[in-house]
């Protein structure tokens, strides 16, 4: 079975989720997630991984929950103040490489009412993943390789995610050349889109190849970091 795109109803389903957020009201219309989220998200994964195996053949994707598909339900133990259970966005996830999948280089996607986000890299890093970007980005010419990434892919309209520190860490200095890329918490590009592109498979599928072709450098280089991660 081909992917289509998702129905109209996907969006208003999130939407109704916004409103009554809580799991008995889930729960009630779990049989809608299923037939409106689910299946066609399966589709999709499916679908785009085989796409993108024309950009990445090594690439990872299985339509299951955990692996590309992520849980509705939320860890409110991990989310501060915000105890919503329930997601009203729905994310899609290849990477690359063998470590886990949200410390990876990937491509990402998720869709909520307000938006369809595309990303390429590492949204946050853990400490062993900082600890490997910081490491790799010590040297001058590999620090000017992602400075020059950054530029393409802004000049093509994509965007970089906001830095996450205000000091720089040991080893990093303002005389450096580009030494604010060292004060990232993850390194990733995006673009957005109108959420309701999901209703058509192919529009959708084409635009987000495009977009994940012209931020490739971007994941290519975060996959090089991710293999200087030590384990242990």
């Amino acid at each position: 079975m081909s992917f289509d795109g998702f129905s109209p109803k996907a969006l208003k389903l999130l939407e109704a989720i916004k409103q009554n957020n809580n799991k008995e009201w889930f729960e009630a219309h779990k049989s809608e997630y299923q037939e409106l989220i689910l299946e066609p998200s399966r589709l999709f994964v499916q679908e785009m991984g085989e796409h993108l195996m024309a950009l990445e053949p090594t690439i990872n994707f299985a339509p299951k929950i955990n692996h590309s598909l992520f849980r509705i339900y939320r860890d409110i133990r991990r989310m501060g103040n915000d105890k919503r259970p329930i997601k009203h966005r729905i994310g899609h996830i290849f990477w690359q490489g063998s470590g886990k999948r949200l410390q990876s280089s990937s491509f990402y996607m998720h869709f909520s009412p307000e938006e369809l986000f595309v990303a390429v890299g590492v949204r946050w890093f853990e400490k062993p993943m900082l600890d490997a970007y910081r490491e790799h980005i010590k040297d001058d010419t590999r620090r000017a390789e992602l400075a020059d990434i950054i530029q393409s892919a802004t000049s093509n309209g994509a965007k970089i995610i906001d830095k996450g520190y205000k000091r720089y860490p040991k080893g990093f200095n303002k005389e450096m050349p580009d030494a604010d890329l060292s004060l990232y918490k993850g390194m990733a590009a995006y673009k957005t889109f109108d959420p309701h592109l999901i209703e058509d498979g192919e529009r959708l599928t084409d635009t987000l190849y495009e977009s994940y072709e012209i931020m490739l450098p971007m994941q290519r280089y975060m996959y090089e970091v991710s293999l200087r991660v030590k384990n242990g």
